[in-house]
């Protein structure tokens, strides 16, 4: 099961004694950061939990599985997010 947003802000809350409207303001402006940081081109690195970086999709033909008709699908923008140290051992360990 995953969290959602309450969630989160709910566990925040309780695990820093903050009230829930602190901790949704802070959930909310790391949210701002992170956008901001992936829409200017800039990575963002939380050192042992993740990492995370806007990279470019170069342009390429697809195919439409409905009729079958190549199309071209226009160059865009993706994000990257790699697992850092902290997250990859709380995964592996038992």
């Amino acid at each position: 099961m995953a969290y959602n947003k309450s969630d989160l802000v709910s566990k925040i809350a309780q695990k820093s004694n903050l009230t829930k409207a602190q901790a949704e303001a802070a959930v909310n402006a790391f949210q701002d950061v992170f956008v901001e940081a992936m829409k200017s081109g800039e990575g963002l690195k939380l050192t042992g939990l993740f990492s995370a970086e806007r990279v470019k999709r170069a342009a390429r033909t697809g195919r439409n599985p409905r009729t079958g008709e190549t199309i071209k699908i226009p160059a865009s923008y993706g994000v990257r997010i790699s697992a850092g140290s902290l997250l990859k051992k709380a995964v592996t360990s038992k």
